[in-house]
């Protein structure tokens, strides 16, 4: 499946539906909760909608207010090592499995997750 089909396929409302899936259980996480400012939870979710739908085909409005998606230096403040970047999959993951999106782009999403969510690792695993 190209990538840029997914919009076509699940729509802007698929798009809400997995970020609400997937921010709904940020805020009582223990690894990725520190990292998302209550008063900035719904920016975030509206940055990822945005990011999202640019990048898998719809509106290029991310683009128009954001401009280019930058992923590593916008998160590099914030500490994430492997231990984030698996959380943050695992609660990627629930939020697929909750949206029940067609498995074609279940498939696809989860790869393309699974690749950024590890190149979005910046710090070392540290050993207390």
């Amino acid at each position: 499946m190209d990538d840029q089909e997914i919009y076509s396929i699940v729509g802007e409302d698929g798009f809400t539906r997995l970020t609400a899936a997937f921010y709904r259980q940020i805020p009582n996480d223990d690894i990725l909760g520190p990292m998302y400012p209550a008063e900035d939870l719904a920016g975030a979710e509206e940055r990822l909608r945005g990011f999202l739908v640019f990048r898998f085909g719809g509106p290029q409005r991310y683009l128009e207010t954001r401009g280019h998606p930058r992923l590593r230096m916008r998160h590099n403040p914030f500490p994430i090592d492997l231990a984030a970047r698996n959380r943050w999959m695992e609660l990627m993951t629930n939020a697929l499995m909750e949206t029940a999106l067609p498995a074609e782009v279940n498939a696809a999403l989860w790869e393309f997750f699974n690749g950024v969510a590890t190149f979005m690792i910046n710090r070392q695993e540290t050993n207390s």
